[in-house]
């Protein structure tokens, strides 16, 4: 493997842009695509906001780390206000509220909604804070890594997809969002400040589904999308039909390739590893400045 320093051979139109890459399942090579990019962007961050399995400070290992909780605020019941009239427990759809001579909160369930303090006739309902995860920032030589931790068991990421994205707004620079898999309300928080979608598909029909999914998801939100194709092996490829019967831009076709996986497999980044990948990164921001500048 041959060893590179990534010049300062990206544009400044790429700058202060919010880039958010998806995926509609899981090992399509999101979070690959989101580690190479952030890598070969001159001063760009990376946020990995796929809080239940966030994977690319694998890659980075960054260091200089800081350490921020993620708390909710959660029911809290006054014994002496409350005259277990169940009202609480009735509007909770979530099931977090249960009365069996007194009022038990299931924290692990509460989707925090504050409903319950609202439609207590007693007010016996205040808030306290419950922790349900951490962001760990660091660095990566000058790649700002931030990434979010959601506990096991906690029944939502959004929160710490929020506050991360509160600390994107204070970068300078680029900064690549690594989303959850899916269309889920995780997914959607992930990418709403996004300037571009970079929607990352395999070559199976069951990709290609994945990727009609995603793309709804994108137009639903007036995104800017395009596509990357990995693991393309020369085959039919499902997914590339899909993009041309609906005018998807297709980005870059990256290929199935050992090389590359040996790369991922072993914890590299491919832009600091080979000519190749770097040079298939540097074509894939190049695209992406057409849309942006």
């Amino acid at each position: 493997m041959i060893r590179l320093n990534i010049g300062q051979t990206i544009r400044k139109s790429m700058e202060k842009n919010i880039i958010a890459v998806l995926s509609g399942k899981g090992g399509t090579g999101k979070t690959m695509v989101s580690v190479n990019l952030a890598c070969i962007l001159p001063g760009a961050a990376y946020s990995d906001c796929d809080v239940e399995e966030p994977n690319g400070h694998l890659f980075f290992k960054p260091t200089q780390l800081s350490e921020k909780n993620v708390d909710i605020l959660i029911p809290k019941i006054d014994r002496e206000k409350c005259t277990g009239c169940t009202k609480c427990v009735d509007f909770c759809k979530f099931n977090a509220l249960a009365y069996v001579g007194k009022v038990l909160v299931f924290e692990e369930i509460c989707h925090y909604c504050g409903g319950c303090t609202i439609v207590c006739p007693e007010k016996a309902i205040t808030e306290t804070n419950y922790n349900i995860g951490k962001i760990v920032q660091g660095f990566f030589e000058r790649t700002k890594v931030i990434s979010g931790f959601l506990n096991v068991g906690a029944i939502s990421g959004v929160p710490i997809i929020k506050e991360i994205h509160k600390q994107i707004k204070e970068e300078r620079n680029t900064v690549i969002v690594d989303c959850p898999p899916g269309s889920s309300c995780a997914v959607m928080e992930s990418i709403q400040a996004s300037d571009y979608c970079i929607l990352v598909s395999e070559p199976t029909i069951f990709g290609a589904h994945n990727l009609d999914m995603v793309y709804r998801l994108v137009k639903l939100l007036n995104k800017k999308c395009g596509v990357i194709l990995n693991k393309c092996d020369g085959n039919y490829n499902p997914s590339e039909d899909y993009c041309l019967e609906n005018d998807i831009n297709i980005i870059a076709r990256i290929p199935y390739d050992s090389e590359l996986s040996d790369i991922n497999g072993n914890g590299k980044i491919a832009v600091k590893e080979s000519d190749l990948y770097r040079g298939v990164f540097q074509d894939i921001i190049k695209e992406i400045e057409k849309v942006l500048s």
